[in-house]
């Protein structure tokens, strides 16, 4: 059976920052981490050995996989910094077009700085992925 690499664990967020290399992007990993947490209301968690999530939702597709996952996160990664938002998020296209500098990936922004980005409009990426999560699974 399939094994979710990407769980929540009690790690520690403050330390996985601290071991950051860099020492801008641990700056702004600590910058995105009050971000996060005063849009959200939700601790943050280490999900895996390198997402720091915020709150989660149980997920069940019709092909039977199903898992726990973060509604939202971030990951200060050596190329560039990923911010997770909820997939096929309809607003997310949108919002984008006044984010500032950022590539996508199907569920992954990434950026380079917080300098590069509006965050208004970050908070309202971090807004409108719980909504739209929040609809989709109800139940949790």
């Amino acid at each position: 059976m399939y094994e979710l690499k990407t769980k929540e664990t009690d790690n520690s967020v403050i330390e996985f920052i601290e071991n950051v290399d860099s020492p801008k992007k641990r700056e702004d990993a600590f910058r995105l981490l009050d971000i996060f947490t005063e849009t959200t209301g939700y601790q943050a968690k280490m999900w895996g050995p390198s997402i720091i999530g915020f709150g989660s939702y149980h997920y069940k597709y019709q092909s039977g996989h199903e898992g726990d996952a973060p509604l939202v996160g971030f990951s200060p990664r050596k190329a560039k910094i990923s911010l997770y938002f909820a997939p096929d998020e309809s607003k997310r296209e949108e919002l984008l077009k006044n984010f500032g500098k950022h590539s996508t990936g199907k569920a992954c922004v990434y950026i380079n700085k917080v300098a590069d980005i509006d965050v208004d409009v970050l908070k309202e990426l971090i807004k409108q992925s719980i909504t739209f999560l929040r609809q989709i699974y109800p139940n949790n």
